[in-house]
């Protein structure tokens, strides 16, 4: 008789290779393990502040000089110290001695600007070190690291803690500790080892110095928003003066701006027998005085504002500057505006350009009238053969009735401050300044291109 065994038919072959989702982990894990060796290696070679001494921003003189004084002290202690232990305990000549005394310590006045640098040439010397002492009958001593060699080091573990990140200190830390096994496992001496120790003590020093260098740059960077807020405050204590300064500036002035317009409107109806021209006359004073009081009440309810933005009503440009100059030649100045007909082809113009070509018109007719009464002045706006730039020109001539010397202004050229801070926000150019015939010029170049316009 005979017997068969079945299978069934999907299964898999005895010798049938593992899992891929396997493979997947292992390569998942080799591949993160590699890359914290990558930056175990980068941390080792790369210091985070390279020749800048330790405590370098600490406002305290002592303690920017405490290192360069320990270093100092540190090396002159240990050199001797060292060279006597090496000729006493291990047998070495006087000048080997010395010189490989020298090689340990002498990297501990490197520490103070340059710690991982230092550390890399201490650490090198202290294999090299035990190499050389390196006997068969070295019962009941210290080795691989000697002695003075550790107290050295550790103070090396100080600096490069208040001054390395931690993946820096990690690596640090396990190169020691790697360099030490390696050592004491692959010699068998007979002596007292030290690597452990030395393991174990530079990770205490590491991590109380990581927490130290921590918690100072907590208090520096809380320092740093203290400051922050001060001057958020500062700033917040300016907006508040303006808005009360405007406040005041309207209590003052829109009262007898209001007293004004009252006067000039009922002005007709009160004195009986008026010329035309006088009516008119006290009809342009009233306008003037309205216009006036209602831009200094947008003016304070942009200082008034928490918003970043300034106002969002409709700002006065090029269509307004005819009567800018209708009010002008009111005042008694004869003048003549001229629009070439190239601007009205340019299209809709940017509003930062137009209110400023406004404003500088506005400014430097009020300048005339000031300082020049009875000039005769002349206005243009043209693109000035360059489509991409509108040019804005006021000349007047020297003032009616006086000498025909250069204008002086004895004003406080806030006038002209203000125009030259509105060119420079659209990114123009002006140029101003008196004529040989006694008048004033002012040009602007302000461009129509590249100008982001407020949203």
């Amino acid at each position: 008789m005979s017997s068969r065994s079945y299978a069934p038919a999907d299964a898999a072959p005895a010798n049938a290779p593992a899992t891929a989702p396997t493979s997947t982990a292992h390569e998942g894990l080799f591949a993160a393990a590699r890359r914290q060796v990558g930056t175990l290696l980068r941390a080792l070679t790369t210091p985070s502040y390279p020749a800048t001494p330790l405590f370098a921003q600490s406002p305290r003189r002592w303690l920017r000089r405490l290192p360069y004084g320990v270093a100092m002290v540190l090396t002159a202690v240990l050199v001797p110290v060292s060279a006597q232990v090496l000729t006493n305990d291990y047998e070495e000549s006087g000048g080997t001695a010395t010189l490989l005394a020298i090689a340990q310590t002498t990297p501990l006045l490197l520490a103070v600007t340059r710690p991982l640098q230092a550390w890399w040439i201490t650490i090198i010397s202290d294999v090299l070190g035990a190499m050389m002492v390196l006997d068969p009958g070295m019962e009941h001593r210290v080795w691989p690291w000697l002695p003075a060699g550790i107290v050295g080091y550790l103070f090396l573990m100080l600096a490069l803690a208040l001054r390395e990140p931690r993946p820096t200190l990690v690596a640090v830390w396990l190169v020691t500790g790697g360099a030490g096994l390696a050592l004491g496992t692959g010699f068998d001496t007979g002596a007292d080892s030290s690597g452990v120790l030395l393991f174990v003590l530079s990770g205490v020093v590491l991590l109380i110095g990581g927490a130290l260098r921590e918690r100072g740059d907590v208090q520096r960077r809380l320092a740093e928003q203290e400051t922050i807020s001060e001057a958020e405050r500062a700033h917040r204590t300016l907006l508040e003066e303006r808005a009360r300064i405007a406040r005041e500036l309207h209590d003052v002035v829109a009262h007898h701006m209001s007293v004004i317009t009252v006067q000039a409107d009922s002005a007709p109806y009160r004195i009986g027998g008026l010329p035309p021209d006088a009516e008119r006359e006290f009809g342009s004073i009233a306008d003037t005085a309205r216009e006036s009081l209602a831009e200094m009440r947008r003016l304070l309810g942009v200082l008034r504002s928490e918003e970043t933005r300034g106002e969002r009503a409709p700002q006065p440009g090029l269509r307004q500057v005819p009567q800018l100059v209708e009010a002008t030649v009111r005042a008694g100045i004869p003048t003549e505006l001229t629009v070439a007909d190239a601007v009205a082809g340019l299209g809709p113009l940017p509003q930062a350009v137009e209110l400023s070509a406004y404003r500088i018109v506005q400014e430097a007719l009020a300048n005339v009238v000031r300082h020049a009464p009875g000039a005769a002045t002349r206005v243009s706006v043209s693109a000035a053969g360059d489509p991409a730039a509108l040019t804005v020109l006021v000349v007047n001539g020297p003032p009616a009735g006086v000498p025909t010397t250069p204008l002086e202004t004895t004003g406080t050229g806030h006038g002209l401050v203000g125009m030259v801070e509105r060119v420079r926000l659209v990114g123009g150019m002006l140029d101003t300044g008196p004529l040989p015939d006694g008048g004033f010029r002012v040009a602007a170049r302000l461009p129509l291109v590249d100008l982001e316009e407020p949203s």
